[in-house]
């Protein structure tokens, strides 16, 4: 596992960091962002993708079904001195009029869809549409499935956090090797979950058309804008050549971003 996901308030700065350098800028070709704004950010962990909006005025909210991570969002924002929502709980369980939080601006889903298992996507994508607007809009980003590091294999200790395509073995090839490496019964439990999800831009974008949502705005990411962050590199978009070449295109992808509307 790396370092920054041990250190949790360095994990929020990060992300704070990038969701301020690329996608508020990408969400504000397309409606204004200020004061007042809301916000509602579904697994939001300890907020750091919030905090930008939160420095520019924006109301924030945050649902994570983590207990911790709540903690930990709320105390990250008093260290900002930021105002911001948070909520434990299954954002399935939750209701906009009856518990009182209303719709949003501005969705955000980031690294979220390859965590929900192929049964309860649609579901889980449909119940959003019940906190928006008409003009509201849905930030999704997610890795590809078949990237290198698709498999979030890096949240594992030992060899197999550092070897590219490992989750791409079949599933009593992979089983061996997180064994092999003492991988934890949680971690375990997890990677395989994200397995059995295999989001890549293909079946995203069947999912959502069945959903009734409109892609404003796709990128392709061929280096990861959060990769600034991690590794120092320049983020790059795939190719306009490559970004075209369907089920290929994943494995390439290190980072597919979506904009969408009703």
């Amino acid at each position: 596992m790396q370092k920054r996901h041990k250190d949790r308030f360095r994990y929020f700065q990060e992300l704070a960091c990038t969701t301020k350098d690329f996608y508020i800028e990408l969400l504000r070709s397309y409606i204004n962002i200020g004061v007042g704004t809301k916000v509602l950010e579904i697994g939001c962990g300890e907020g750091g993708n919030l905090l930008p909006f939160a420095q520019i005025g924006c109301l924030v909210t945050g649902i994570d079904i983590c207990g911790s991570r709540i903690e930990q969002a709320v105390d990250f924002f008093k260290r900002e001195n930021q105002k911001g929502t948070f909520i434990c709980e299954n954002f399935m369980l939750l209701n906009n009029s009856k518990d009182g939080i209303g719709k949003f601006d501005i969705i955000i889903l980031r690294d979220v869809i390859e965590h929900i298992e192929p049964p309860y996507k649609k579901e889980f994508l449909s119940h959003i549409k019940k906190f928006m607007t008409e003009k509201s809009l849905v930030f999704v980003c997610f890795p590809a499935w078949q990237n290198p590091f698709g498999g979030h294999q890096q949240i594992s200790t030992g060899f197999v956090s550092k070897i590219p395509f490992i989750h791409l073995l079949p599933n009593p090839l992979y089983k061996a090797f997180l064994t092999l490496n003492g991988t934890n019964s949680d971690t375990f439990q997890e990677l395989f979950s994200i397995k059995r999800s295999q989001v890549t831009v293909e079946s995203f974008e069947k999912l959502i058309k069945t959903i009734g949502f409109r892609i404003v705005k796709r990128q392709l990411w061929l280096i990861n804008p959060h990769y600034k962050q991690k590794f120092n590199l320049t983020p790059r978009l795939l190719s306009p050549v490559f970004s075209k070449i369907k089920y290929l295109r994943n494995f390439y992808t290190t980072s597919c971003t979506y904009v969408l509307r009703n």
